[in-house]
């Protein structure tokens, strides 16, 4: 039962099959005998007062299609009654009084929240380990990376704990752990999600809310959950359901691969040899796939990300900086990224969104000719989890505690969707990679009806699951 998704588990239910309480106690005893070797789950709520909840939705009326479904929140959200440590020793046993708009969706959707996930302090950094609850570990190699900063959702989805989660992405963060953990994460278009109505709602658009899953349709149905305006936020829209949309297969979709950037991105051996393949595996559904070349500067690219991410990581973490108190507690690189904020100035802010402009515009053009672009979801295969970033990458010096995730950059300046499918397994450990589809703006049902078609076609999250940790 476990191992099923949460549309296929909201059909049993719904037909009288199984239970809320079945998959409740199904589901602690699953997290019970495989969170201890991966730590992907935190603030697990008491046990009691879960089966309590389960059989409130046995009995109650149905609430929406997530009626009965356990689900844990990523640890940057809130969710009332639960702590929101964000990895932080700053706010760790802090408990959240409301729920955030993507939480009470699920809510009302009749989710039961029975934890959260694991992250790195502040979501900085794609690798999930933090002082408040240590490392989320690879259920593939529990001494590598899980990846991040949404590492505990995509260990609990790869491990079976969890049939959908929630994620945030800023940079590659619903993407990279669905790459390294065999399972599927969404960015979607900037403003599709709701964020929070929390200081400046006009000039921040990097970051956004998101879906993870086994399956796409899963994917989908999550995400038009989460989706919908809030009026108290400027740039959300309103767009037609996803899942309705993700039949009909891949065949005559014209999809751009770019690879390596026309070598500007380095890559350690093996990583775009497996994503190769599984485009070859694409072209099979139909899809016609062109090699492309560099279609913008890197260099530009990454210029005005570093510096459009430091102001918005200062804007938001300013003030626990300014007091010496909470100076104190945060880790080297968010002191970094807050600095280097700290130290823009209005017209270096200014070039940085002439550039971004200036790679929309280019992206645009792109588009014109192409349904889809493609780009591995990450550079490297998981590294020790016992470090706290790669200093190096396939011989190139990593300049910030970032760089080694540039790919995932191109789609995230411009707020544009992107699906990550799982790509198969690889490198000197075997361990899973992910391949990024990346489309225009608002194109979100396009991307996930293209995963849908190579979920029917591979299902790597069935195929190959992680072994549980002896």
């Amino acid at each position: 039962m476990i191992e099923q998704g949460a549309l296929a588990l909201r059909g049993q239910m719904d037909a009288g099959e199984i239970s809320a309480q079945a998959l409740m106690t199904e589901t602690l005893a699953r997290i019970a005998a495989r969170n201890p070797g991966v730590n992907a789950i935190v603030s697990l709520r008491d046990a009691d007062a879960l089966m309590a909840d389960a059989k409130a939705a046995d009995t109650g009326p149905k609430a929406g299609w997530l009626h009965g479904i356990p689900i844990a929140i990523k640890d940057l959200a809130n969710a009332k009654g639960f702590p929101t440590s964000m990895g932080s020793p700053v706010f760790a046993g802090q408990v959240a009084p409301s729920d955030d708009i993507m939480v009470a969706r699920l809510r009302a959707a009749g989710a039961i929240i029975i934890g959260k996930t694991n992250t790195p302090e502040f979501g900085l950094g794609s690798h999930s380990i933090n002082p408040v609850f240590g490392a989320t570990r690879n259920p593939y190699d529990t001494g590598r990376s899980a990846g991040g900063s949404s590492g505990g959702a995509g260990v609990a989805l790869a491990t079976g704990m969890l049939s959908i989660a929630d994620g945030s992405d800023m940079m590659g963060s619903l993407r990279n752990p669905a790459g390294w953990n065999n399972v599927y994460g969404m960015r979607p278009s900037w403003g599709l999600v709701p964020s929070e109505p929390l200081g400046d709602n006009f000039l921040h658009q990097l970051a956004t809310n998101g879906p993870m899953a086994r399956t796409p349709s899963d994917l989908a149905a999550l995400l038009d959950t989460m989706a919908g305006p809030d009026p108290r936020q400027p740039h959300g829209y309103e767009a037609p359901p996803t899942l309705p949309q993700i039949g009909g297969g891949a065949d005559g979709l014209r999809l751009g691969w770019l690879g390596d950037w026309g070598g500007a991105y380095p890559m350690e051996d093996g990583v775009l040899t497996l994503c190769q393949e599984a485009l070859t595996q694409m072209e099979t559904m139909g899809v016609k796939i062109d090699a492309l070349g560099a279609p913008f500067s890197r260099d530009a690219i990454w210029d005005a990300w570093i510096t459009l991410r430091s102001w918005a990581v200062a804007g938001g973490l300013g003030a626990l900086h300014a007091d010496p108190a909470t100076r104190d507690q945060l880790k080297d690189t968010a002191i970094w990224e807050i600095e280097r904020g700290l130290a823009l100035s209005a017209m270096d802010v200014h070039r940085a969104s002439v550039i971004r402009s200036d790679w929309f515009k280019a992206a645009a053009t792109l588009f014109e000719r192409y349904d889809v672009l493609a780009l591995p979801s990450a550079q490297m295969w998981p590294f020790d989890v016992n470090i706290d970033w790669p200093r190096d990458l396939a011989g190139t010096a990593m300049d910030t505690y970032h760089r080694w995730m540039e790919v995932v950059v191109p789609a995230s300046l411009l707020g544009l969707p992107a699906v990550c499918v799982p790509a198969g397994f690889g490198g000197p450990h075997d361990m899973p990679m992910g391949v990024q589809l990346i489309g225009r703006r608002g194109s979100d049902a396009l991307l996930l009806r293209m995963a849908q078609a190579w979920h029917s076609m591979t299902d790597w999250p069935t195929r190959r699951p992680p072994e549980p940790v002896s």
